[in-house]
C-alpha cells in the first residue's frame, strides 16, 4: 500500500482511498482530497512536515500524519 506520504516531489498520484475515521477522515473530503482525485505533490518540507499539494487547481499543505491517511496508486 502506497500512501501520500510515500510519493516524491514533481509526481502525480491518484487517491484510491481514504483510511482513518471521523472529523481527520471528513476535514481531508472537505479539502476536495476524494476517491478518483488527481494529487501532484509541489513540495516536501526538509524533514517532510509538512507535504505542499496541487487538488483540484489549489494549493493545500498537508501534515504528515494527515497525508499518511490518503492511499494513492
Amino acid at each position: 500500500m502506497q500512501t501520500l506520504k510515500d510519493v516524491r516531489c514533481d509526481q502525480n498520484a491518484v487517491v484510491v482511498r481514504l483510511h482513518g475515521e471521523g472529523a481527520t477522515k471528513r476535514r481531508i473530503m472537505d479539502m476536495g482530497i476524494t476517491k478518483g482525485t488527481s494529487v501532484y505533490v509541489r513540495k516536501v518540507a526538509p524533514f517532510g512536515d509538512p507535504i505542499e499539494v496541487t487538488v483540484r487547481g489549489y494549493e493545500l499543505s498537508l501534515r504528515k500524519a494527515d497525508a499518511q491517511m490518503i492511499e494513492v496508486k
